[in-house]
């Protein structure tokens, strides 16, 4: 939807963060929240809307090159200029997860193992929940029990699901791929060479294509220009799901836009450190 500048008065989509015209910052542009960080900054910012515990509760240490046993972290080497992603480990052993001078693939590797984290944490405090009924009598007591397992059964299916189906599933938005920018949408790949947006086949990759996916916002901060400037871009692709296989509605769905609409962390949950395995390398 075009709006007027409050600055220039001339016209701009309301989804650019900043007027093209006089560069002023346009007031009623949100940042979707649900959008893959790129930078320790944004991964910084993400960590704070979520509302997650302090550093020294999660053991999750951004921008921070932290030095004491059982924390993960993510830092920028000041000699160096490279990015360290690392697992300290219970015995205060380092283990380094990525050093090199790609910051989006380190933030995205400390961020996928934060989310890691969150279900687990949330799942430590379902059974810490399942676990506070106390029975009085022995009808109770098979009560009790007959609804844990119906709980671990109805989560373990949940999870089950969403990973075997996962990799059948492209979701519409930026993916990183064999050193290249791709964008999905339409049903069609488009890849960014030579400077524009042109028309490619199905990228070759191996695993999980969730793996790979950036989200569907730009940053003005990326290596590649905005798909929606370019003459590809269909406008439509905005009202209906590109999704071969609707993961983007899915309540199963493991892409970043489901996880994170629910992934606020609870002030009224604990945090349980212990809960990680300190003893591995990642």
């Amino acid at each position: 939807m075009k709006i007027r500048c409050e600055y220039c008065n001339n016209y701009l989509d309301d989804s650019e963060e900043k007027c093209p015209s006089c560069g002023a910052p346009n007031t009623n542009f949100k940042r979707v929240g649900n959008q893959v960080p790129t930078t320790i900054e944004e991964l910084q910012q993400w960590y704070s809307e979520h509302n997650l515990p302090p550093a020294e509760t999660t053991r999750f240490f951004i921008g921070i090159d932290y030095k004491e046993p059982k924390a993960f972290g993510i830092y920028k080497d000041t000699n160096s200029g490279k990015f360290i992603v690392y697992k300290n480990k219970d015995t205060g052993e380092r283990a380094i997860r990525y050093e090199g001078n790609d910051e989006k693939y380190a933030v995205n590797e400390l961020y996928l193992k934060l989310k890691e984290e969150i279900v687990n944490q949330k799942s430590i405090n379902v059974s810490k929940g399942s676990r506070l009924v106390a029975p009085n009598t022995r009808s109770n007591d098979w009560v009790g029990v007959l609804v844990f397992l119906f709980l671990i059964v109805f989560f373990v299916t949940i999870f089950y699901s969403s990973f075997v189906s996962s990799s059948n599933r492209t979701s519409k938005g930026y993916y990183y791929i064999n050193d290249s920018e791709y964008y999905y949408g339409g049903g069609n790949w488009f890849i960014f060479e030579n400077d524009e947006w042109n028309s490619t086949s199905e990228p070759e990759h191996t695993g999980d294509i969730g793996d790979y996916y950036q989200g569907d916002y730009y940053y003005s901060s990326s290596d590649y220009t905005d798909i929606r400037d370019s003459s590809v871009y269909d406008s439509d692709w905005d009202n209906t799901s590109s999704s071969s296989s609707s993961w983007e509605s899915s309540s199963s769905s493991s892409s970043s836009d489901d996880w994170d609409y629910d992934s606020d962390w609870d002030s009224g949950d604990s945090w349980d450190s212990g809960g990680s395995d300190w003893g591995s390398d990642w």
